[in-house]
């Protein structure tokens, strides 16, 4: 399912989930149209008919318009729904497998819009950066629990950051060319990874 779609989410969930998308829809939009730096939180706010504090509730920053979304939570679930005899890598796999496969149209291309943009702007590329350690720390938690060690454990936190390089590079490439299959070649990619990456 869509993000949009999810089940458990109560209408006022749905409701900040649909304007929060349109936010970032109506940003990507005025991006590509007049240049990130040209675009003010101000022309955002007004195309998505909402005041500029309103903005600030749902992004703290015009950058975090760029780069949050909502897919933690869902990638999250689905790991933990993997069996238990998988690997980690395998769980990983299979959980992302399952979370893109539910991404809408709309969605995919938010993603690519997204990469574009943190490809080509400075500032967001130094953001993005900054926000590595939070992603490492996330699937370190994931990995973790599964393997009964505590996420602070340097192995447990160097396989978390081979697994979040591993990925970048492959969104990186993706905002490139954005006619490969995304999920096929994060896949791939992992596949690599638990090969011990032989070139």
């Amino acid at each position: 399912m869509s993000l949009a779609d999810q089940p458990k989410s109560s209408l006022r969930e749905r409701k900040k989930a649909k304007t929060r998308a349109t936010i970032q829809q109506n940003a990507l939009r005025l991006f590509h149209e007049q240049g990130y730096a040209d675009t003010t939180v101000e022309q955002i706010a007004d195309e998505s008919e909402i005041s500029p504090s309103t903005f600030f509730r749902y992004f703290p920053t015009k950058e975090s318009v760029v780069l949050d979304d909502d897919y933690d939570p869902v990638i999250i679930e689905e790991f933990k729904r993997q069996p238990k005899d998988y690997s980690p890598i395998q769980a990983l796999r299979g959980a992302l497998k399952a979370a893109f496969s539910n991404f809408t149209v709309v969605e995919r291309a938010a993603v690519r819009k997204r990469m574009e943009l943190i490809m080509s702007v400075p500032e967001l590329r130094a953001a993005s950066l900054n926000q590595v350690s939070n992603t490492v720390n996330m699937i370190a938690l994931m990995i973790a629990e599964r393997v009964g060690r505590d996420s602070s454990d340097i192995e447990v936190l160097t396989f978390a950051g081979a697994v979040i390089g591993a990925i970048t590079s492959v969104l990186y490439y993706y905002a490139q060319n954005p006619d490969i299959k995304i999920e096929k070649a994060i896949d791939d990619t992992l596949l690599q990874l638990e090969a011990g990456f032989p070139l």
